[in-house]
């Protein structure tokens, strides 16, 4: 390989780096501040430490310039609103009164004042606050955050470079506010907004930034000609200012398509691209568009959003290829490294030898200065690391764990019938009513219940060996009992087990599951305080014995109306989960169908009446570009079917789905051929409702009367108006009562009294309904 001069050495750096410190401090002080237990003061602190550690844990691993701005207490997109003034008229009162205090507000609600919408950023499992927007939205800037947080950086003697959402990024994420016509486009709002972009521009630069990263995700989904066209006015303004650092303007998750000449002629100093998955696109398409003379380019070659290690010398060959293109080329990952967890290095359950197989955080911050020091040098000066990466793709190629010879005969057996319901929707649905014999508007949940404290200290003490097997699994049934009786006395309809025994919706599963390795410190932010561990998909998929039904059963023992088998779905299991590369995920989602599917056969077999699978992420993995989402529906809702098809008649399918936007697949929604499916509709007000009734959806559905990620308690009345609102899109006999999502999140007397009052809601409208 070519070495480069040394005053053109590639520079390694990252776009943003995972927030939540080794042993998710923020987290704790966060929600230690909203207790009040931890003051405002303490907060900052922890959160300056931990931007000051992850800076200094950067530039010693070689990185050349570290981001600022990324860093939040709740949401980069919030921030951003922030930044802009556009405060919701709402939470104007409390951000004044004081600002830490108006930006929770925004995120989580008061009693008073409902929060933003929440939903998922692009495909990922992290979730960002909707912008709310309208034609009378003033903006003003407000710096401070950014440029303290530079200033904070160039303090330690690093150099930094600020990362904001860029404008029309901004603008493309944003719904009209409250009140304002459904037709309102934000990006109107794009010539109010530039001005305010160049003010913070200039105070960065004032503050000391060379550069200034905007993101522009927003850039790699299929644009009209106006987009595309208010895309090239805002970076020819943005980049006609004098007061003002160089520009890099960023894009990831996909190819840029059009987007990419629009880029490529700005007159801005720098792109940053990703080179990854299907947006390898990109190296093509910068080829034949005569590549980025005079400019800088940042090329994401490692993968930010998944966990297995680079293939370096592919990713060399990509780097390669690239310096021709570009007046100089720098190395980073595809996107933030938000989306991986910290450090393999905490990892001590999982086998040595599959642990090389991983790259998180620092392991991808440590092959991307790899990569540039390659790339400078030669790959003589890497050889020791190039050898170690072929080596660690050989073992992981040639494991046993990787192939099941039995499951990939059972998967390749698959037919079309399998993946079908013996009886049309008509026939099940009298089946089922004459089963259950539930009312009108019938009241549920959606599955999990809060975990107490003394669940938290029984887990613990399992863990510890200070309590047996036998003595946790009767704390289990204290809590199923517990859960049981309240549900009963609150008079909902259809009961949930509260799901006591399990750790995450997807964790659970997968540590039952042949194939999945479970991490112990892997934590990824999904929203706010919100963090999971994502399981890793290693291996094919089978499930070697029941996993839920002992604890549906004895819930079912304890009440004589229906409870709900609770299961998550096969593409939700791949999409909050780290998946396989090396196999297309279609014939993965068929392995995961099948393991479910033994499940669903035998809590029917356990006498379940109901049987719930979640598929909160159909939405959230279906691809960016409208070319590529055919082939994804396809097998996504073959693969729920898979699950769910061998029931009898009677057995009444559920499934869920929660913050995203949904009206772009109805029609996939409607293929999955669910007897009932409810869906997040609260902070939306019922959107999701009229876009099913606009389709025509046929069949039973529950539009969420409850925000669960807020915790306010609603109040009767607001329920009463939310069902009301759903009556209008939604039959009567054909409308369920139920919470946006699961309660495990939330407290229990805010639970408690939330359920009742959704309960008195439901008999309020149930009695408006005529004949009912």
């Amino acid at each position: 390989m070519t070495t480069k001069s040394a005053a053109a050495a590639a520079r390694a750096t990252v776009y943003g780096y995972p927030r939540q410190g080794k042993n998710r401090e923020l987290k704790k002080a966060v929600e230690g501040y909203w207790a009040g237990t931890v003051t405002a003061e303490a907060l900052r602190t922890t959160a300056a430490g931990l931007r000051g550690e992850t800076w200094r844990q950067l530039a010693a691993a070689g990185v050349g310039e570290v981001p600022t701005g990324d860093f939040s207490y709740y949401d980069q997109v919030l921030d951003t609103t922030v930044m802009v003034g556009a405060i919701p008229p709402r939470h104007r009162a409390a951000v004044a009164a004081d600002a830490l205090d108006g930006y929770f507000a925004m995120a989580r609600g008061t009693q008073d004042a409902p929060p933003l919408e929440m939903t998922k950023w692009f495909d990922t499992n992290y979730h960002y606050l909707v912008p709310e927007l309208g034609p009378d939205t003033v903006f003003t800037a407000d710096s401070g955050k950014q440029t303290a947080e530079l200033r904070e950086a160039l303090a330690l003697g690093l150099t930094p470079r600020p990362v904001l959402v860029g404008p029309v990024t901004y603008l493309l994420l944003a719904e009209p506010a409250p009140g304002v016509p459904a037709g309102f486009d934000p990006l109107t709002l794009l010539d109010r907004l530039l001005p305010v972009y160049a003010e913070v521009l200039a105070d960065l630069r004032a503050a000391g930034a060379e550069w200034v990263q905007l993101d522009e995700p927003a850039l790699v989904q299929d644009r009209t000609p106006a987009e595309l066209n208010a895309a090239a006015r805002a970076y020819r303004d943005l980049g006609a200012l004098t007061a003002r650092p160089k520009l890099l303007v960023a894009s990831y998750f996909d190819r840029l398509g059009e987007a990419l000449p629009v880029l490529a002629k700005a007159p801005v100093e720098g792109l940053a691209v990703d080179f990854t998955g299907s947006a390898a696109a990109n190296l093509g398409e910068l080829a034949a568009a005569g590549g980025l003379p005079g400019k800088r380019l940042v090329a994401g070659v490692v993968d930010g959003r998944n966990i297995w290690v680079d293939d370096l010398e592919r990713s060399l060959g990509t780097l390669g290829t690239l310096l021709g293109l570009a007046d100089r080329v720098d190395v980073a990952a595809s996107c933030s490294l938000l989306h991986v967890p910290l450090d393999t290095a905490a990892e001590r359950d999982i086998d040595p030898q599959i642990l090389r197989w991983l790259s998180f955080a620092r392991q991808k911050t440590a092959e991307i200065v790899t990569l540039a020091r390659g790339l400078t040098h030669g790959t003589g000066a890497i050889a020791g690391e190039l050898a170690a990466n072929r080596a660690a793709r050989s073992s992981r190629a040639a494991s046993p764990i990787t192939r099941d010879p039995a499951v990939r005969a059972r998967t390749a057996a698959v037919t079309e019938t399998d993946a079908h319901r013996s009886e049309p929707y008509g026939v099940r649905t009298v089946a089922q009513r004459t089963r259950l014999g539930l009312p009108l508007l019938p009241t549920t949940t959606i599955g999990s219940f809060p975990q107490t404290g003394e669940l938290r200290t029984a887990r613990a003490e399992l863990r510890a060996g200070r309590i047996d097997s036998a003595a946790y699994e009767k704390r289990i049934e204290a809590e199923i009992r517990d859960v049981v009786d309240f549900q009963e006395k609150a008079g909902i309809d259809v009961l949930v087990h509260g799901e006591p025994e399990r750790n995450d919706m997807v964790q659970y599963f997968a540590e039952r599951l042949t194939g999945y390795l479970a991490t112990r410190h892997g934590w990824v932010q999904s929203y706010g305080t919100r963090y999971v561990r994502p399981p890793i998909l290693a291996g094919d998929i089978s499930r070697p014995e029941p996993m839920t039904v002992r604890w549906t059963a004895y819930a079912q023992s304890l009440t004589s109306r229906p409870v709900k088998g609770m299961l998550t779905g096969p593409v939700t299991m791949l999409a909050w989960s780290f998946v396989r590369d090396d196999q297309p995920l279609a014939d993965t989602a068929r392995q995961v169908a099948l393991a479910l599917r033994d499940e669903v056969h035998d809590l029917e077999a356990a006498g379940s009446s109901v049987i719930q699978v979640d598929e909160p992420a159909l939405r959230e993995t279906l691809p960016l570009r409208a070319a590529d989402q055919p082939a994804y529906l396809a097998w996504a809702t073959e693969a729920f079917r898979l699950t769910t098809a061998g029931v009898r008649p009677s057995t009444q399918i559920h499934t869920h789905m929660c913050y995203a936007d949904f009206g772009d697949i109805v029609q996939a929604i409607d293929e999955l051929d669910a007897d009932v499916i409810s869906l997040e509709a609260a902070r939306s007000h019922m959107r999701i409702a009229r876009e099913l009734a606009a389709h025509g959806y046929p069949r039973e559905a529950g539009p969420g009367v409850y925000d669960i990620h807020s915790p306010r308690v609603p109040t009767t009345e607001e329920i009463v108006r939310l069902l009301r609102a759903g009556l209008q899109a939604v039959p009567a006999e054909r409308l369920w009562v139920n919470p946006d999502c699961g309660l495990k999140t939330r407290g229990l007397p805010e639970t408690r009294a939330s359920l009742r009052n959704l309960v008195a809601a439901a008999r309020t409208v149930r009695a408006e309904v005529p004949g009912s």
